[in-house]
């Protein structure tokens, strides 16, 4: 009887491959909203490929990323030469992976669908983790993305939505918050009109 993939090993497996699954550029809504976020340490959480990190690491941050995969780890410092920036890209699951306390001028999370229970805990330790002023950028599927067929998760439970997010980023001020219907084009994995929700929270000085 063929075991059911675990999380890491389809990630380890989607990653695999030679050409970048959610391309090489930066996602849409950390581009349009860069200005927004401190400059000095920036962590990027589930980070993959490493687009996100290689974009804020060439505005002259010091940018790390924590990824799952060492497949995705090898294509973030790849990237990052080929670029001629440096990101600090290690492997660990968000589950255990210490985040640190008042450490962080932002944090940023991309598409970083985790279970309920877990995504939870995290988000409660992002809290802790930024530094005073701190900035919390996120863009997330919503429930409504489920069948589309154009990217994230398969479960509704794995989705994120704006009510549950102020409940979790509880201490964190919200700079902004909506949910809205956009399009996503990003490498092969992310192709077409997207429900997302998108936050930019600050920490209390």
């Amino acid at each position: 009887m063929t075991e059911a993939p675990t999380p890491r090993s389809m990630w380890e497996q989607r990653y695999s491959v030679d050409h970048y699954h959610y391309g090489t550029d930066p996602n849409e809504f950390l581009r349009a909203n860069l200005e927004l976020l401190p400059g000095g340490t920036t962590l990027c959480l589930a980070e993959g490929e490493g687009r996100n990190a290689v974009f804020l690491a060439a505005t002259g941050r010091e940018v790390h990323s924590v990824d799952l995969t060492e497949a995705g780890v090898a294509k973030t410092l790849r990237l990052a030469e080929q670029r001629g920036v440096h990101v600090a890209a290690v492997v660990g699951d968000l589950v255990v992976f210490d985040l640190g306390i008042d450490r962080w001028d932002a944090m940023v999370s991309i598409f970083a669908h985790m279970p309920p229970g877990v995504r939870r805990d995290v988000h409660r330790r992002v809290v802790a983790a930024l530094k005073p002023g701190g900035m919390f950028l996120l863009e997330a599927y919503t429930p409504a993305q489920i069948g589309r067929g154009t990217g994230g998760p398969s479960v509704a439970e794995m989705a994120m939505t704006l009510d549950g997010l102020r409940e979790e980023l509880a201490g964190l001020e919200l700079v902004h918050a909506e949910e809205l219907d956009r399009d996503v084009v990003e490498g092969t994995g992310h192709t077409g009109v997207g429900a997302v929700v998108q936050v930019i929270a600050r920490k209390p000085i």
